[in-house]
């Protein structure tokens, strides 16, 4: 097994943002709380431990308790569950959606990054416990981004007869027996295959519900490790958020909060951007296949698109007998996660954590604690016979993630028996015009213009022949290109990154059983750089 690591800075896929928390910028200190090494933690087990009610876990032991009442679990899993009521007990957290049969590869990079970070707490610091979590987003409501996975280029995905609405953790899973017929299909029937059409059949066959599916698969492919699956959507959790709702839907608070935090990071960098924007409440209206936002108008609180209408007084009363109704969106349930579990960190990716930067403050001021950030693995997995071909290319890994034209030029450049580099010819050209400049001055201005004129336009002309010649090389080197640029798709399919594209499954069938443990062996959490793995 053969690995290297590429900055995240410099594989062009990872914003400013992310590039300059990674550094460690002052600028944005004020943003997060303690940044992701070791060291930190034991910061943050303190305040953590002195901050989060006890009562909290007798109500986490119980809702859990039940979550995984029908589910066959490990020792290890059932293990971590008992040592959740324990003062002593920390978590790790990485959140996910519901995508169909995992979606891209990034799932299994997140929930690997959080066991192994659990695992390093633990030689850190022996005295405490560790466990990692895997939040499943069951509220979510966005059907279209979980309905399908790609295997091998094509979109395998669920497209029921008439569309679902509301939190996609309530979805019946009738109709799968299709998409599972398509994706055998197409497997083959070798061992490792036989064993994906077996997973996915027991995960969504034999499950009612896609909340259900998705349980079942994770404990699947982690449950060895210890992983312990929270459906946050739970009356007796959901109770634990009430205060918290109280605030934001009546004060305002998240929305005053992230506001201000917003403002400030603007006022950094222009290209920081903006990952989400609050609303002036943040949560949304959860029942009977409805999810739809809370809107505040003139002292009574409306659910949209609903006939459904609170005075102040109701929805009050609503929150306080059914906590299960009202569902934290994007700006709220971080909030929430922290609320209901001993967490020192939450693991996601650059998207994720842009948002995670605007909400320290209203943490603050909600009196809960603030969790680590840290970045996931990102992996390229690369075969023997692609590093292969990419030896036999003369290209290096690094070029993969350049994009498309820059990457042609760059090697036709490197390749080329003829020098497409004009610089010798334009530094002889600025030569040349140096002694007309010269010239120019003894005279009046407008032969000083006529000169400049047309050392720009000579300069011009030079660009667009080595522009020709470059274009010209192509063509003859145009077996070449295609090789390059075919393996640069294998790797960057749709020209993005592997992780954001490609099934596990395609991976499993080249290492069944073995793809996990070689995942887990390679992935080190707190090594902050662009992983590189050859099997």
């Amino acid at each position: 097994m053969d690995t290297d690591c590429i900055p995240f800075d410099q594989t062009d896929y990872f914003s400013k943002l992310i590039c300059d928390y990674i550094a460690e910028s002052k600028d944005l200190k004020p943003f997060y709380g303690e940044f992701p090494n070791l060291d930190n933690f034991g910061v943050q087990i303190a305040r953590k431990a002195k901050h989060f009610p006890e009562e909290h876990r007798e109500v986490l032991y119980e809702a859990l308790q039940d979550q995984y009442t029908k589910l066959s679990i490990t020792d290890l899993t059932k293990t971590h569950l008992k040592k959740l009521k324990e003062p002593i007990t920390f978590t790790v957290v990485t959140g996910h959606q519901l995508n169909l049969f995992t979606g891209p590869l990034y799932f299994l990079y997140k929930i690997i990054s959080t066991i192994n970070l659990t695992e390093a707490l633990k030689t850190a610091y022996p005295k405490y416990n560790f466990v990692p979590i895997y939040w499943m987003a069951t509220e979510d409501h966005d059907f279209d981004e979980i309905n399908y996975f790609n295997f091998k280029g094509k979109k395998i995905q669920w497209s029921p007869e008439n569309r679902p609405s509301g939190a996609v953790g309530h979805l019946k899973t009738k109709g799968l027996d299709e998409v599972f017929e398509a994706f055998a299909d197409q497997l083959g029937t070798s061992n490792n295959a036989e064993e994906l059409k077996k997973l996915f059949h027991d995960a969504y066959l034999k499950h009612e519900t896609l909340a259900g599916a998705t349980r079942y698969l994770a404990n699947a492919l982690f449950g060895a490790y210890g992983l312990v699956i929270v459906d946050g959507d739970d009356k007796r959790l959901k109770s634990l958020l009430r205060p918290y709702a109280e605030k934001d839907i009546i004060e305002g608070t998240a929305f005053e909060k992230v506001s201000e935090t917003i403002t400030e990071m603007e006022g950094l960098s222009k290209d920081y951007g903006i990952q989400v924007n609050p609303r002036e409440i943040n949560y949304f209206y959860l029942k009977d296949g409805l999810r739809e936002r809370i809107v505040e108008k003139e002292g009574s609180y409306f659910v949209l698109d609903t006939q459904i209408v609170f005075s102040k007084e109701e929805l009050l009363k609503e929150l306080k007998d059914f906590p299960e109704r009202f569902s934290p969106n994007v700006i709220a349930r971080p909030l929430y996660q922290e609320v209901i579990l001993p967490n020192l960190c939450y693991i996601g990716g650059g998207g994720e954590l842009a948002y995670w930067l605007e909400l320290k403050s209203m943490f603050e001021a909600m009196q809960v604690p603030f969790p680590v950030l840290l970045l996931r693995n990102s992996v390229l997995v690369i075969s023997e016979k692609q590093q292969k071909k990419l030896k036999k290319l003369d290209l290096g890994v690094s070029d993969l993630f350049m994009k498309r034209s820059r990457f042609i030029n760059k090697k036709i450049r490197e390749i080329s028996n003829i020098d497409i580099d004009f610089s010798p010819q334009k530094r002889l050209l600025e030569e040349q015009f140096e002694a007309l400049y010269k010239l120019a001055e003894q005279t009046d201005k407008s032969f000083l213009g006529a000169v400049k004129a047309q050392e720009v336009k000579q300069k011009k002309g030079l660009d667009k022949l080595e522009k020709r010649l470059l274009k010209a090389q192509k063509r003859k080197l145009e077996d070449h290109v295609g090789r390059m640029t075919e393996i640069q798709e294998e790797l960057f399919p749709d020209r993005s990154l592997q992780e954001r594209n490609v099934n596990f499954s395609e991976l499993y069938l080249e290492l069944g059983s073995q793809l996990i443990p070689f995942l887990k062996e390679s992935l080190n959490p707190l090594q902050l750089e662009f992983l590189i793995l050859q099997y």
